[in-house]
């Protein structure tokens, strides 16, 4: 594990300091999401360290810099994990910048959010001021849920200094099973499943094979592999880990990568290209060359919205186009946030 290092004090001064736009940059592991960042470079990399551990309260606080590998290698020895499955997207992650980005991996639908698990945050706003939000139990988290509002930000709101996530016991048991379904089946198994007494943590269907992981106690996961039956998937750990970090081959294809968020139960969408089903219907990844408007006039129809998660194309909006009122709403947080537009003014501001 790298050495603690606490830089608030001088990443506070910068930001007083600053002229003009400043980029906040990580590791870059997820700059591919958040597009070109412009501005005078903030780097929080050598911010770093965990703070403050209590296995026994799961809790645990630590520096934006620390690297996810740190933290979950940390919580690993007390056998307890981040529940929301957050994809690295390369060696250097960081804490920070995969809050920033909101990213949550397949356990989401069945655990929750990284949004759910920010318990208290402290960070640097627009003015240079250090800021406390939230705390270390649920208990202390009333009114406005300021912290929360960090994850997804992508680095507009202020720079991420630290944060303390609630985190849970890894489960005495995992299994994989596989199904031969369409996608239209495995829609409508997910959906039920999901509203049974099963100990699901994932599910996801790609190609024609409808995937679902089991994790509990022994004897949880043993009866429901009784009941729903399916082919035990070997090396489960590594197929969920490959559908997370986006190294199934899926996601090699050069043409643009789209997410879209949807109601779990839609039904399969009339969109050119090759999906991929994850989140038990909810989030649905499309390798298309179809156009833009297209694709997010579908995924509004359903519902939901479409993001750009991965571009070929320079001229095709990345981010989720907001309606007015969100817009609205969005400028006024950043405004009370970032009066003078430190951190990137309308766009991103974090190269994570």
């Amino acid at each position: 594990m790298r050495e603690d290092v606490d830089l608030a004090k001088d990443l506070a001064e910068q930001v007083r300091a600053a002229r003009g736009p400043l980029a906040i940059v990580g590791s870059g592991s997820k700059r591919f999401y958040s597009g070109t960042v412009h501005g005078t470079m903030l780097d929080v990399t050598g911010h770093r360290g965990i703070v403050e551990y209590e296995p026994t309260e799961l809790v645990i606080t630590a520096r934006a810099g620390t690297s996810l590998k740190d933290i979950e290698r940390a919580l690993a020895e007390k056998g307890q994990m981040l529940a929301f499955e957050p994809p690295h997207f390369g060696d250097g992650a960081t804490l920070g910048g995969t809050i920033a980005c909101g990213f949550s991996g397949p356990r989401r639908p069945f655990a929750g959010s990284a949004r759910d698990f920010v318990l208290g945050t402290r960070i640097v706003n627009g003015k240079g001021e250090v800021l406390c939000f939230g705390g270390k139990v649920m208990k202390n988290v009333a009114g406005y849920d300021i912290s929360r509002l960090m994850a997804g930000s992508l680095g507009t709101l202020g720079v991420i200094l630290d944060l303390s996530l609630k985190v849970l016991p890894c489960p005495a048991a995992e299994t994989t099973l596989g199904f031969e379904e369409s996608a239209a089946n495995a829609i409508a198994k997910m959906n039920r499943w999901a509203g049974q007494p099963l100990p699901l943590s994932a599910a996801a269907h790609i190609g024609e094979t409808l995937y679902v992981r089991l994790s509990g106690t022994e004897s949880a996961v043993g009866a429901a592999c009784k009941r729903l039956g399916g082919e035990v998937v070997e090396n489960g750990e590594l197929f969920w880990e490959e559908v997370r970090e986006h190294q199934q081959v899926f996601f090699q294809g050069s043409e643009p990568l789209w997410r879209l968020s949807v109601p779990p139960a839609t039904a399969t969408l009339d969109l050119p290209g090759n999906w991929l089903i994850d989140w038990g219907g909810a989030q649905r990844w499309l390798v298309s060359g179809a156009p833009e408007a297209n694709i997010r006039s579908v995924a509004a129809k359903a519902g939901g919205y479409a993001t750009i998660f991965r571009n070929s194309s320079p001229a095709c909006d990345s981010l989720t186009q907001l309606d007015p009122t969100t817009r609205t709403l969005q400028a006024r947080i950043r405004q009370a946030f970032d009066p003078n537009g430190v951190f990137g003014g309308t766009g991103a501001a974090v190269a994570a």
